[in-house]
This record gives structure tokens, sequence and C-alpha cells, in this order.
């Protein structure tokens, strides 16, 4: 089968088209055409070597969401029938591109999908797991300050990928959201339910207060800057400290598989209750 490897640590350039071998379904393991993977600035972070828990040396694959169709099924493995469309994610976070998503068959764990409703292309499937559960289990994080209801909330990349998720999670949730949207974006994140939008180049610290910030590009202190005393932020990568007199708590965001909420925010983008977009699309 056809692959994409990082052959070395850098930019677009390390990534080779290459034969690999094709993989079989070990125990409690499914192998899946691939028909879509989604591009993730998590990939980015991979293949230029900026991940936690440090560098994976080369070669490895990239690659976290996936969709596509059950090829085989390994021997006593009955969660999935050959034909089945599924989503998944990959935790690369556990395999670090052994493997990745980045090729025309992967061999996966069937607690790494669920089944992808007929009402949802694969593409657009593709978008929803590492993006959504991200903005889901933020937003847990954030409700854990017990804000009143109704409480403002500031999200940083809207237009994003993260941020769209969690603009709409969070207008879900009752808070009054303020959307930060990228030139000419403004429309698609005013159709999320954003209550405001804000134009990426206005100055974060004077839109606040805010009670929350999602911070989901994040642009770090820029972002804190808006949130109140005794506030709360989280960020979906480590940023710099905020003074500690002000009271704000600090969480981040770190991607966890949890294959029952995946089912959740998959069927909701099915139903129509989560709006997705695809920027592009690539062979």
């Amino acid at each position: 089968m056809l692959g994409v490897v990082a052959a070395a640590l850098g930019g677009p350039e390390v990534l080779q088209v290459t034969r690999l071998p094709e993989p079989e379904a070990g125990p409690g393991q499914v192998v899946v055409r691939i028909r879509a993977v989604c591009v993730h600035p998590a990939d980015v972070a991979a293949t230029t070597g900026e991940i936690p828990r440090g560098p994976v040396p080369p070669p490895f694959s990239p690659g976290w969401d996936i969709a596509g169709e059950v090829a085989s099924v390994a021997p006593g493995t009955a969660a999935f029938a050959v034909g089945d469309r599924v989503v998944g994610m990959i935790p690369w976070y556990l395999t670090r591109g052994a493997p990745g998503g980045y090729a025309e068959f992967v061999a996966a764990d069937t607690d790494w999908l669920v089944r992808l409703p007929d009402e949802l292309d694969f593409v657009s499937a593709a978008t929803v797991p590492l993006n959504a559960q991200s903005a889901h289990q933020g937003l847990s994080l954030v409700s854990l300050a017990m804000l009143p209801a109704g409480s403002s909330m500031l999200v940083t990349g809207a237009s994003g990928g993260v941020g769209g998720f969690a603009t709409q999670l969070a207008v879900q949730s009752g808070f009054r959201v303020l959307a930060q949207a990228s030139d000419d974006d403004e429309q698609w994140v005013h159709s999320l339910g954003a209550h405001e939008v804000i134009s990426r180049s206005v100055e974060l610290a004077t839109v606040g207060p805010v009670a929350a910030v999602f911070d989901a590009v994040p642009v770090g202190e820029a972002a804190a800057a808006a949130v109140e005393d005794r506030g709360v932020v989280v960020a979906t990568r480590p940023t710099p400290a905020i003074v500690p007199a002000r009271g704000v708590r600090q969480e981040l965001q770190l991607i966890r598989l949890d294959r029952e909420l995946l089912a959740d925010l998959v069927g909701q983008v099915a139903a129509g209750r989560l709006r997705t977009r695809v920027a592009a699309t690539m062979p």
C-alpha cells in the first residue's frame, strides 16, 4: 500500500509517499480502508519535533483522525464487520506514528473507532474526532470553575476546528460567547452561534473582562489578559503562567480518546446539531 512518512524532522519537504507493508488486524483490531484523514496542526508539530514528550524519531507516519470502511476483521472481533463505515481517532500520543493515519490502510483497535452514520460523508467526518473531543474536554475543565449561568467566555481561533466546536458547545452550555475570527471568517463564526464576533486584529485585553477563556490557538498572554480576576483560562498547548495575584486558574487541555464521547459528537454532527467545515481536500 501507499503511505506518507516523515523521513526526517522539518517542514513539508520531509514528507514522502512510499510503499509500506499492508497491515493485518491483530487481536481486537480491524483494518480500515482510509477514505479521508484530517490534517492537523498536531501533525505539523510532530514533523517539526514540537510535541509533548519530545520528538518522535523518524521515520513515522502522521495522522490522527481517520474515516473509511472496515476492510478486514481479526478473528473473534465482533464490534465491526467488513464494509462498516467508521470514523475514529488514532491516539497518536500513544502510537507515536506506528500507526499513523496517512496511509491507504490502518490496523486500528476497535476502541479507536465508532460507526459513521450514513448522513455524514467521510471527509467531513474526519474533521470531528480530535477537534470536537478537544473542545468538549476543554470546556469540561471550564465547568470545574462553577461559573454562574450566562457567564461570558472568549474563544480564540473560533475559525478553526477546535475553536469552532468550542464556540458551538459553549453556546449550547449557556455561555455568552465572544469568538475571535480570522479575516473573512466572521460570517462563518456568527453562524456557529457566537453572540459577538471579534476580529483577529483586536487587542484582546480590550474585550474583557470575561469569566473564562478557551484559548484554542493558543495565543497565551494576550488571551489571558481578557480574563477577569479569579477567572479561568483553558489552553490547548502550554502557555506562560498568569500573575498569581490575580487568582486566575490555568488549565491545559491535552486530548484523550473517549469512545463514548466521540460517538455522541459524531452523532451530533450527523444530525446537524454541530457544524463542521472542510478547508480543502488533497489527493
